[in-house]
């Protein structure tokens, strides 16, 4: 496999994490082959690789670019990945209507309650881990 590949994985198991990513591959069959080859050396090995932006402000513009078209199943993921990499609440609601002026109140009001239900599984986590 090319570096790209092989740094892509990588990146990809360290932004959403061991247990995810072994989820996701477990469901890959031969036809899948080509679709993680891309995905592995051009989103994971070169765009989120990159140092051009750090990981938070890649965070952010990903739940933009997500809660602006309605991809509320990967919009939660990536809220997730938005605050392991440092992006606050405060944070994402101010992309959040961002997005509503370009995208739509609609679209934002979608966003928004995925938010919320994602803050919340991660609070329950939270307490969970303290007891």
């Amino acid at each position: 496999m090319s570096d790209s590949f092989e740094t892509g994985n990588r990146v990809r198991r360290e932004i959403l994490g061991d247990k995810f990513v072994d989820k996701t591959e477990a469901a890959m069959t031969p036809l899948d082959e080509k679709y993680r080859k891309l995905t592995s050396e051009g989103l994971w090995g070169t765009v989120w690789a990159s140092d051009g932006i750090t990981l938070r402000e890649k965070s952010m513009v990903t739940v933009a670019i997500l809660a602006a078209g309605g991809l509320n199943e990967e919009l939660g993921l990536h809220l997730h990945v938005a605050a392991k990499n440092g992006a606050s609440r405060e944070d994402i609601m101010e992309v959040i209507l961002h997005v509503a002026t370009y995208a739509g109140i609609p679209r934002s009001n979608q966003a928004i309650k995925v938010a919320r239900a994602m803050w919340a599984q991660m609070d329950a986590a939270a307490d969970a881990a303290k007891e």
